[in-house]
């Protein structure tokens, strides 16, 4: 039963043999710009890896804890203890300013604006009297090291901020005493 190819079947396989072939080359022409793309994003990520290539690997395998044991860990763990302090201490806040006014005005005036729990207003003589009367060193110390007053009053160790020194805490407190006067 095979006979002569009908003129609309011609038409048809004609037809599908163009969209067949138009959609290889469609195929073709996408990836050929997929490809492009794909190497021009490779070189600017290749010479940004290059520089933090150690780093990154560094970061990757560096290990999650350590482990202590005898003479040579107590070394090794007092050691750590004095890098993750000097690491600590290289990090003093606002710039190691030692302004007193400064340093209210970044982290003080939270507290000592509004008089959050218990916290003296800055200025208010009444509020600020009888701690005054203790001595600066008490006041510094309780600014410092923190406070927890009998009426439920709370200071936070220097703050809330551990990132202060003591000599910044000390003309922050100085500072403050010298408004109410």
């Amino acid at each position: 039963m095979s006979g002569p190819i009908s003129k609309s079947d011609q038409t048809f396989l004609r037809h599908f043999s163009m969209l067949i072939a138009g959609l290889v080359l469609l195929a073709l022409a996408l990836i050929g710009l997929a490809m492009f793309i794909y190497s021009r994003h490779t070189i600017s990520q290749d010479a940004a890896l290059e520089t933090n290539a150690d780093a990154a690997a560094s970061a990757r395998i560096a290990p999650v804890g350590a482990v202590y044991a005898g003479d040579t860990g107590r070394a090794a763990m007092q050691a750590a203890k004095e890098a993750a302090a000097k690491a600590a201490a290289a990090q003093v806040a606002y710039g190691g300013t030692t302004d007193g006014k400064s340093i209210y005005d970044n982290l003080c005036h939270t507290c000592h604006t509004a008089g959050v729990a218990g916290a003296p207003k800055l200025g208010d003589k009444a509020m600020w009297s009888a701690r005054i009367a203790q001595g600066i060193d008490t006041l510094i110390k309780h600014a410092t090291e923190g406070y927890k007053g009998p009426d439920g009053n709370f200071m936070p160790p220097k703050g809330g901020n551990p990132a202060l020194t003591d000599e910044q805490v000390a003309n922050t407190v100085k500072w403050m005493v010298s408004q109410v006067k």
